[in-house]
């Protein structure tokens, strides 16, 4: 197992070194993204003025506050809670928006499906987890709201983040094939069969 600090944007040689079990911490951009972002930039043909190529995604839409711009929050808005959602409701979009947009990361919590495994491989990306129930550390790790787009969208808009320090996270999913949720299944699947055979119950 290995740490790595990345300071964004990153290349994709950078996200292929990464296994399953490694840990990261993030310094930059960080793009904030959720279910009605995505489904307005794929099925809605809207595009976004942010360069997301080689950048982090993190599922979320913030809990926010208008403070009014200044220098330190140009956008006008401040973070009061920057949470992880439940990324496998995105599940579809992986593909697209790395293909699309050149993401190369992303964060949320209770990881994703098949389909971003593979895209992972295909096209060099890592899914990084986040323990539920983290968002007031998380938040803490946000330095500022630098920009957003979409922002009809409000909270789901298109949000750029400046963070430092943000992780460790844990890498769930990698780009040679590595799923922490498939070995996480198994092990689940075979501790329930060996339970039921102790019982004499067949496991069909």
């Amino acid at each position: 197992m290995e740490h790595y600090d990345f300071s964004m944007p990153v290349t994709e040689e950078q996200v292929r070194r990464l296994r399953v079990n490694d840990t990261v911490t993030l310094n930059g951009t960080l793009y904030g993204i959720r279910d009605a972002t995505l489904i307005h930039m794929f099925d809605r043909g809207r595009r976004t003025r942010f360069d997301l190529r080689g950048h982090a995604l993190i599922h979320t839409a913030p809990n926010v506050r208008w403070v009014g711009e200044t220098q330190a929050a140009p956008t006008g808005y401040a973070p009061v809670c920057v949470g992880t959602t439940t990324s496998a409701r995105m599940e579809r979009f992986t593909q697209p928006v790395m293909r699309e947009y050149g993401a190369r990361i992303f964060i949320g919590k209770g990881g994703l499906g098949a389909g971003s495994l593979s895209a992972f491989k295909d096209l060099g990306g890592a899914y990084l987890a986040v323990i539920g129930g983290a968002a007031a550390l998380e938040t803490t790790w946000v330095e500022a709201i630098e920009d957003v787009d979409l922002d009809d969208l409000n909270p789901e808009s298109l949000w750029k983040f400046r963070v430092r320090g943000f992780g460790p996270l844990l890498v769930a999913m990698d780009a040679h094939g590595g799923s922490l949720y498939t070995e996480v299944n198994a092990q689940a699947r075979a501790k329930r069969a060996a339970a039921l055979a102790s019982l004499g119950v067949k496991n069909n």
